[in-house]
Formats: structure tokens, sequence, C-alpha cells
């Protein structure tokens, strides 16, 4: 005969005082968790989503990033005529040369310069990224001229950022001339050039950084970057643009290493917190457990409905640490990309998933630190806890 589960929400209303701090402690920990959880899960979305499946980035064999993956500029027009590219609104196949230059910009709170990406492309390069870029203000570049547009979030980080300003980088004066909205992507950290522009300025006139191909659909797009990465010629190397960002979320690799450790340290305090109101609960109901006994409840009911009352408490600590970082869902902050050495912005984001770890942290806290005292409540002598 199972005890029924009103009898534990019963004990935690009588021992509300106690039932509060525990659910604290682990709600803390559980906010830990959560923080550095949805650390990652913004910074994957934020290189996830600025993949297209039909985008093909083509760089040089053996490049880890955009940023080294230059190669001698004749290869530009033998990918042009590659099949399966779709064509921009010119009727020309849709094929980006680009640069990606790092340029240190300072910020508008006055802590220093950073590395911030710079991005030279062709117009191709505007039009295949519409999915994820949309002018907010100004105008995009014009191809020949010393013009940059920056992201919103740019704009607000750095100093110089806005339309009509004057950046100074390269050999001279850009002129800032647009806004766009990156949508969340990566390319909210960077600023867009023309590509020959950005060339000129930083020495790279006989060379391509990288190039990116659109195909009409995902076939065509595998097979683009199967024809490109087996060309014993060209000695270059396809991946879909998916592929590229997601593998650029390595960066986020000391936010997790950082994440168990934390995490890990609190979570064994949290246990010792759940185990010492667990036996709490044991010693301040030794007649009850007893009575229980005498009235025809086993001690694997006895065992089982302190095990739940300890995973009870730990999902409120769960809810707890969940409620205090919703203020915290989409705001903004940045990190160094491992890869291009530059800052990449990006917003936290309060997931499924992570809400779900959330849980399963907590529950995996509750019942490692109710096991030991449901244990001993139920191995518990009758007539012992009787006297006591």
């Amino acid at each position: 005969m199972a005890i029924p589960i009103t009898y534990n929400i019963r004990n935690m209303i009588l021992r509300r005082g106690l039932t509060v701090m525990t659910a604290l402690g682990i709600g803390l920990t559980v906010t830990t968790a959560v923080f550095l959880m949805m650390l990652l899960a913004g910074l994957k979305k934020a290189f996830v989503s600025s993949g297209d499946p039909l985008n093909v980035l083509v760089v040089r064999k053996g490049s880890t990033s955009e940023l080294v993956g230059g190669f001698a500029k004749d290869k530009l027009p033998i990918l042009r005529t590659l099949p399966g590219i779709a064509l921009d609104s010119h009727g020309q196949p849709m094929v980006s040369g680009e640069w990606v230059v790092l340029v240190a910009l300072p910020r508008k709170n006055g802590s220093g310069n950073v590395n911030v990406t710079l991005r030279g492309m062709e117009q191709d390069g505007i039009e295949l990224r519409t999915r994820h870029a949309k002018l907010l203000d100004g105008r995009w570049f014009q191809p020949g001229q010393a013009e940059v547009v920056v992201s919103k979030s740019v704009q607000g980080r750095y100093s110089h950022t806005n339309v009509g300003d004057i950046i100074d980088f390269g050999k001279g004066p850009w002129k800032v001339v647009g806004t766009f909205d990156g949508g969340g992507s990566s390319y909210d950290s960077e600023i867009w050039a023309d590509v020959n522009q950005v060339a000129n300025q930083f020495n790279r006139q006989n060379a391509i950084g990288n190039v990116y191909l659109r195909a009409t659909d995902p076939v065509a797009a595998q097979a683009l970057k199967h024809r490109v990465s087996d060309d014993q010629q060209l000695q270059l190397e396809g991946a879909l643009e998916t592929e590229y960002w997601d593998k650029q979320t390595s960066s986020g690799g000391g936010i997790k290493v950082m994440g168990w450790i934390v995490g890990f340290t609190m979570a064994i305090g949290s246990i010792f917190a759940a185990a010492n109101t667990m036996y709490a609960a044991v010693a301040y109901r030794s007649r009850e457990i007893a009575t229980l006994r005498v009235i025809g409840f086993r001690r694997g009911s006895i065992l089982t409905s302190f095990v739940f009352e300890s995973v009870l408490l730990a999902l409120l600590g769960a809810i707890v640490g969940i409620v205090l970082m919703l203020p915290f869902n989409g705001m903004s902050t940045s990190t160094s990309n491992q890869a291009t050495f530059s800052e990449v912005v990006f917003k936290m984001q309060l997931t499924f998933p992570v809400i779900g770890w959330a849980v399963v942290f907590a529950v995996v806290m509750g019942l490692i630190g109710g096991v030991a005292p449901a244990w001993s409540a139920a191995r518990r002598d009758i007539l012992a806890a009787l006297r006591d």
C-alpha cells in the first residue's frame, strides 16, 4: 500500500520554513546552471541561425575559419561556372567573393578597443543573406566606395558607428551609410563593406578570402559542396554554411567547462542541504513513521514516500531557479570567438531544452539527497521510534 501524495505535501506545508530554505538553496544552484545553459543556448543560436542550408562556403583546404581561408583570385571565375548555382536578381550566378578581416573599434563605454569582424563582400553577398539581414536605416554600401554598413548591435556598442559617422581603419576613413539587423545571427557582430575596397585597404588584391555559392535546392547544395572538395585542381574545400557555423560554437567550450565546475560544486552543497532537510524530517516525524508501520505501511512505501518528498523539494527549487532567471531571457552579452579572435554578440536564451535540463538537474539532486534519509526512515525500529 502506497502512502498518499497529500501526506508529503501536508508535511512540507507544516515545515514551511525549512521547506522554503531548502528550495531556495536548490533554486540558487539551478539558477547558476540555467544561467550558463542560457549562455550556451544563445551562443549556439547566434552561430547556427547564421547558416542557410542553400549557401555553400568555399575556403582553402585545411582552413578552420573564414579568417584564414584565402586562395588565388583566379579560381573565382571557375567557381562561378559550377552547375547548381542559383541566379540572382540580375540573372547572374549568385556568387560572392569575400574577405573577412578584423578591425579594432573603441567601445562606447570607454573600456578600450575590441576586435570586430569586417566582412568585405560583393553585392550578391547581401542578396544571399536576405533571410538574416534587414536594412534598418540608410542604404547598403556602393561598389567601389569606402562605405560600410554596420549591424544594429555594433552601432549600440562602439563609437562612431551612427549613419553619417566616419570610422578610421585600414588605410583611411570609411563612411557609415546604413544600419542592418542581423536577426540574432552572428552577423549582428559584423560590419559589411565592398570586397574590393577591403582588399585594397588591407593589401590583399591578388587573392580572395572565401566564396559563398547559393545553390538552387538542398540537393544541389550537397552536390556543390562535394564538387568543390573533390576537385584536385582547385585545392579548395566546400561546406554548407550551416555546418561551418555549427563548428564555430566551439568558442563556447570555456563557458561549458566553467558551467560543469561551478554547477557540480554548488550541486554538492545543495545535495547536503536536501539531505539535512530530510534527516530533520525523519527525526521530527519519528513516531509518525512508526505509526505508519503499525497500521500496515511497508518499509518500501515509507522509503518511496520520503524520496518522493525530496524530489518535490527539488522540483520546487527548480521552479524558483527558473523564475529567477526569466528577467535575463533575451539579454545581450558577448564573448570572444576563439576561431576568429573577434567579439561575438548574442542573446541569452531560456529555451525549453534549457528548462528541461534544469528540472533534470534538480531532480537528480533531490534523489541523491533524499535516498539516505529515506533509507534511514524505512529501517527504523518501530518500538524505538515510538519511544522517541
